[in-house]
């Protein structure tokens, strides 16, 4: 066959794997996939880093802890094809078959990234091209351009054969593509360049249309052609309209890689679900996962790497989204980054992971790897091939949620509160460090995901259960409370979600800062909130700083520190709060009925003193009651009539309890009050 005719088929194979319906096969339609019931404790797995023998031992002492799913196949492209189209799975069959001996399920990933070095070599518009030019050999596992054609056509006959290959093996349990696909750098070749001014072409279709959302009058930046396009800086100046698009662009071409994966999935292994570590919100790229997650995944997935536990749960939440299913941790902590690993630890974040709706914690690793990046990052087994307590204590875990799996979990949530959460409103308020130049930094004061975290805390806190969700891409007729947490980009289609969510009857909660840009991250040239002004009953534009800030919301005095304020001015709005210690008393806090529905609009940023007891005020309006009431650092949740206790802290706390309840975990009784020990978990029950 000569090169046209290879070309053309390459392009006819691709044309048949795109997706043919816009949604991955979700949990909903699956009822014999991971659901109630059901908990999984397993492990990360390299396997082409161990001998035979090594791996026969590894399977073994998997099967011994308790594990029942090993994720593996991951950064392992070159194992199954070392050279173009020519595989080897001789190893990786023998080790499916014994993890079968075993009564060990496989989550198998699609080793996409990073790619080979001899694919590299043979096609170089896989190489990463730096912002000045510079082609850049991949020296880290995140250097591929997946917008690359050569790439993409391998990599899905990649997965093909992959999938095809194991599709009926019984220790197939899942799929996973391109571990952290939102890692990695964007590319400035020319060929990105030219895809780049094809997706402008398709979103503008003149060059009239994209000076206008360009905003290209502002010192003489006029574009006469397209050819005059150039791919933004992702560090350094440059204005923030072309910079979103430029974030947009790779977004697109991160999720078009997912559901190419996704098409090969549905046609080869239909039976099993897609469960993926995709790290969206990865800070160098990320994509646009909350908008667009029905495209390529059946179960939320992450890395679970907990900081604190406020920001842990959020992140947890947000991989949740709007499904009706558990969250998987596809990497769970064990040890860490030159750090070796605290006794109780691990146990402690897997209960946690209970709590927010977690099905499966898997460590990362399992064992310690002796060279790489990572050499220095320590798994359940030793660099000498000893197990570490680490071992045992998952193998707790797995014995204990043997036991728990009966009795209610995983929680199956169904929050009645969301907040909303876009990738274009973190890239529009997050943009590169430009000096002088850049005016939106100070003006986000403090940050998004800080704002997130704020309007989320008090709720965190009260033990209620919460969606994040982007509000332009989901049903809210689910919700009964939606927060707008400083949303400066808000898109049309979330403006009339929301819309004609208040207008439906829901209420819904903006705060400063909120709805000052368009689409084309330009400020709107109409009263500011851009668009809502009639919903929230008000125009807002001047903005002042006065430190302290003083109010009373539904007879609890505020006090506190809340940075900046907007002097709000109500038209139909009715005035809830007002600042005490502001000329003039300006209002604080004002609520609008629109249709069947109320607006709220917070005159500062969301911050935790001034959110919760706003939400407290709003609890029985709403229908909502807070969950078990618990001390700081300690979290709950009720599940089928018991009450599971977290203590993430490394000091003792007490729980009030009313009556006499006995500790499932602990085989303790328990009479008027839970003493949980640092990092101490128990389920009581009467």
């Amino acid at each position: 066959m000569n090169l046209s005719h290879i070309a053309a088929a390459c392009t006819l194979a691709l044309a048949a794997l795109a997706p043919a319906v816009s949604r991955a096969q979700s949990a909903d339609g699956h009822p014999g996939w991971p659901g109630a019931g059901q908990l999984f404790v397993g492990t990360n797995y390299q396997p082409f880093d161990r001998t035979r023998a090594q791996i026969e031992h590894d399977i073994q002492r998997m099967k011994q802890a308790g594990f029942k799913v090993v994720r593996m196949g991951d950064l392992s492209w070159d194992s199954f094809e070392p050279a173009d189209g020519k595989f080897d799975f001789s190893l990786f069959d023998w080790i499916m078959d014994r993890m079968q001996a075993a009564g060990l399920k496989v989550l198998m990933d699609i080793p996409g990234q990073p790619a080979p070095i001899w694919l590299h070599k043979k096609y170089p518009g896989v190489d990463i091209v730096d912002q000045h030019g510079v082609r850049l050999d991949p020296a880290e596992r995140y250097m591929d351009d997946t917008s690359d054609p050569d790439y993409r056509r391998l990599l899905v006959r990649l997965a093909d054969t992959m999938t095809r290959r194991y599709a009926k093996h019984p220790a197939l349990f899942a799929i996973g593509y391109n571990n952290e696909s939102g890692n990695g750098m964007v590319s400035y070749s020319e060929a990105d360049r030219q895809r780049f001014i094809a997706w402008l072409k398709h979103k503008y279709g003149t060059v009239a249309a994209l000076n206008e959302a360009w905003a290209t009058q502002r010192w003489s930046r006029r574009l006469d052609s397209w050819d005059e396009v150039r791919l933004p800086y992702i560090e350094g100046v440059g204005p923030y309209e072309r910079y979103l698009d430029m974030r947009r662009f790779w977004s697109e071409q991160t999720i078009q890689v997912l559901e190419l994966l996704e098409a090969v999935r549905a046609k080869n292994v239909p039976d099993k679900p897609a469960i993926s570590n995709l790290w969206d919100s990865a800070g160098r790229k990320g994509f646009d996962y909350l908008a667009t997650y029905r495209h390529y995944v059946s179960y939320g997935a992450m890395g679970f790497y907990p900081g604190d536990p406020l920001g842990a749960a959020f992140e947890s939440t947000m991989m949740r989204a709007g499904m009706n299913a558990p969250i998987w941790f596809n990497e769970f902590t064990a040890g860490g980054p030159g750090y070796y690993g605290t006794p109780g630890r691990s146990r402690m974040w897997a209960y946690f992971g209970l709590l927010v709706g977690a099905q499966a914690v898997m460590p990362w690793t399992w064992h310690s790897h002796h060279g790489g990046e990572e050499q220095a990052l320590f798994g359940l087994i030793d660099h000498d091939d000893r197990a570490s307590w680490k071992l045992d204590e998952f193998a707790t875990i797995a014995k204990e949620f043997a036991t728990l799996e009966k009795l209610g979990f995983p929680r199956l949530q169904q929050p009645k509160v969301a907040i909303a959460y876009a990738f274009d409103n973190m890239i529009a308020t997050n943009l590169p460090r430009e000096g002088v130049n850049n005016t939106v930094r100070p003006y986000i004061n403090p940050g998004s995901m800080k704002q997130a975290h704020g309007a989320y805390e008090p709720l965190f806190k009260d033990n209620i259960d919460v969606a994040v969700i982007h509000v332009g891409h989901e049903d809210l007729g689910r919700y009964k409370l939606v927060i707008v947490p400083g949303l400066y980009l808000l898109d049309a289609v979330s403006r009339a979600n929301l819309r004609k969510f208040v207008a439906d009857g829901g209420t819904v909660i903006m705060t400063a800062q909120s709805d000052k840009v368009n689409d084309d991250n330009q400020w709107f040239d109409t009263p500011l909130p851009g668009g809502l002004t009639d919903v929230f009953g008000l125009r807002t534009n001047a903005f002042y700083s006065a430190g302290a800030l003083q109010t009373t919301i539904g007879g609890v005095g505020i006090e506190a520190d809340l940075g900046p304020y907007e002097v709000l001015e109500p038209s139909t709005a009715e005035v809830l709060a007002r600042f005490a210690n502001v000329d003039g008393k300006v209002p604080a806090i004002t609520v609008n009925r629109f249709g069947k529905g109320r607006a709220i609009y917070v005159a500062t940023a969301a911050q935790p003193q001034i959110m919760g007891p706003l939400y407290r005020q709003l609890y029985a309006s709403l229908g909502l009651a807070p969950g078990p009431k618990t001390p700081d650092g300690v979290y709950a949740r009720v599940v089928d009539g018991r009450t599971l206790y977290v203590n993430t802290t490394a000091e003792p706390r007490d729980v009030a309890l009313d009556g006499t309840m006995n500790g499932v975990l602990s085989g303790k009784r328990w009479s008027g009050v839970l003493r949980l020990e640092p990092l101490g978990v128990d389920l009581l029950e009467k």
